[in-house]
């Protein structure tokens, strides 16, 4: 099956698809299916992470879906224990053969972790990997804009993506200024808020209601309308096709400010300016 995904033009020129799938939490051996579920939904775009323990299962399942490697968009991740120059290029390394692949679409530092000081030195590896053709574009996640400023500052090519947390109930609009203001693409983890509570939430409902939609829809829907990247993560099948089926329909502008009304600037995950943990 083809994908009816959109693509973001990144800062390099380089296509992402605005909607992919996130395995995080999902254990290797289930990795596989998901994956494999995901690509005949129509999905292109799988993100991934050495510290999520899944990027074997993960390849496993690119290479026996059939889908030509031009066509599709793999992003992993850096973990902090793994962060500074050489270690991270050694990171890399691993990433690739844990996921069958002789180059990668997107990289990213996991998380800043400012105690251990260490983002900058990682970032010039990247800068070396994508200088070698290994890998089409980098960036970071979790990212602050003081810590982007100095990465800018320190650094010559500016990062492609910055993924953070983002949902209805954590907007995230300074964040998503200083993006840009840079041309750095925003792409949204955790965006349907970790499940229950936000797809409760009357005003989610009811718009759903209004569009014969379910609620994740209604919040997917609004992340691409944003702008944003966003990767919803599941391991039900119908979910799975559910989520990604949000092209052919719009929100209009009451449902736009219904929505920005729910702002509460409420984390779910950690807070990027102290998670150093490795």
């Amino acid at each position: 099956m083809s994908s009816k995904v959109p693509p973001i033009i990144l800062n390099n020129g380089v296509e992402m698809p605005q909607l992919g799938f996130g395995v995080w939490q999902v254990p290797d051996a289930e990795a596989e299916q998901a994956v494999a579920t995901a690509l005949e939904a129509g999905y292109r775009s799988i993100d991934t992470a050495a510290i999520y323990g899944n990027e074997e299962g993960t390849g496993r399942a690119l290479a026996a879906s059939g889908v030509p490697r031009e066509e599709l968009f793999v992003t992993t991740k850096v973990w902090n224990s793994d962060q500074g120059y050489d270690a991270t290029l050694r990171a890399f390394d691993t990433s690739l053969a844990k996921l069958g692949l002789d180059h990668l679409d997107l990289y990213l530092i996991h998380w800043p972790a400012p105690a251990r000081d260490r983002y900058v030195d990682t970032y010039k590896a990247f800068e070396k990997l994508y200088a070698d053709g290994r890998v089409r574009a980098i960036g970071v996640s979790n990212f602050e804009p003081a810590h982007l400023e100095r990465l800018i500052g320190e650094t010559s090519v500016i990062p492609a993506v910055d993924q953070i947390e983002l949902h209805p109930h954590l907007q995230q609009h300074a964040a998503r200024e200083y993006h840009a203001e840079q041309g750095i693409a925003t792409e949204a983890w955790s965006p349907l808020g970790q499940g229950k509570g936000l797809l409760e939430v009357p005003a989610i409902v009811a718009i759903g209601q209004k569009h014969n939609r379910t609620p994740a829809q209604i919040v997917l829907r609004w992340h691409v309308q944003l702008g944003t990247v966003v990767i919803p993560k599941s391991v039900t099948p119908s979910r799975i096709k559910e989520n990604i089926d949000v092209f052919d329909f719009a929100l209009d502008t009451e449902d736009l400010a219904a929505i920005s009304a729910l702002n509460e600037d409420r984390r779910l995950g950690p807070d990027p300016s102290t998670f150093s943990a490795g």
